[in-house]
């Protein structure tokens, strides 16, 4: 997991800085947020490709990459020392959402796909929006564009395939969100929760990664594993025919694999949103 984890915030790097800038305009640029920022919180790093990313966007900052699984935070660790950050990087191991009472203060917290990993996520938001300094930013990167990959058509199965997957997966995400400790239904209207949780909304952004074909091996790479789990956690969700159709482009040896087929793209898109707390 690990090594997919870091491969996949790898191929989105860009999208990553283009996030970054923007909170730099939010928190300083723009005059509006801290007079300056000294600590930054990567809750949820896994290993540390947007702690660099933030570090080196806040030079000034001490910024603490925060995890539960202590393999991602070494991970974290040596990248930080690779790229000279390590006078700036700390790692907390952390269990969410018990963990979140003790990050400390900061000026900045950036979370990537975690809080609807929480039960009660305007809980959670009340929590990291209570660790901020007056004027710092609470950074949210929820939803966006699902990922495609493929043409509707790819001469395989039934056309639309993607759409499909998309819809196996909204189900298995209601159901994992259902089965969550303290689980509470909530309206996810990202700007609305960050009001509620004290913060004025300071906009939200979609940033989009898009690799053309024909893909690298890198790339490609990550399709597999992503069309792997898709195939194991959402094949009881599927029609047989896609599952037939999951095969191929997963079989190696297929003139239809993705190791191999020229048309194999990768275009996404997440979407960051951002509160201010009020300053003093």
């Amino acid at each position: 997991m690990a090594d997919r984890l870091e491969r996949e915030a790898e191929l989105r790097s860009d999208a990553m800085e283009e996030s970054v800038a923007w909170l730099r305009g939010l928190l300083l640029e723009g005059g509006c947020g801290a007079a300056s920022v000294g600590r930054v919180i990567d809750l949820g790093s896994g290993p540390g490709v947007s702690t660099a990313a933030l570090a080196h966007g806040f030079p000034q900052a001490e910024t603490v990459a925060v995890d539960g699984a202590a393999g991602l935070l070494e991970r974290a660790r040596a990248r930080a020392a690779r790229e000279g950050l390590a006078d700036r990087v700390t790692a907390v191991r952390a269990d969410l959402p018990e963990g979140l009472d003790g990050l400390g203060a900061a000026d900045l917290v950036w979370t990537s796909h975690v809080v609807h990993h929480l039960g009660d996520q305007q809980a959670a938001l009340g929590a990291l929006a209570g660790t901020l300094t007056p004027g710092g930013v609470l950074a949210v990167r929820e939803g966006g564009l699902p990922l495609r990959f493929l043409p509707r058509d790819i001469g395989l199965g039934r056309p639309g395939l993607q759409a499909r997957l998309d819809a196996a997966n909204e189900e298995w995400f209601g159901e994992m969100r259902d089965d969550l400790p303290d689980a509470v239904r909530t309206v996810e209207d990202w700007p609305a929760m960050l009001a509620a949780a004290g913060l004025t909304p300071t906009g939200s952004r979609t940033f989009v990664t898009e690799l053309r074909a024909p893909l690298g091996e890198t790339a490609r790479e990550h399709l597999v594993a992503y069309a792997s789990r898709a195939r194991e956690a959402l094949a009881d969700r599927l029609a047989k025919d896609d599952v037939d159709t999951l095969d191929a482009l997963l079989d190696d040896a297929s003139p239809h694999s993705l190791r191999t087929r020229p048309d194999v793209f990768l275009l996404v898109g997440a979407t960051v949103h951002t509160g201010m707390k009020r300053a003093a």
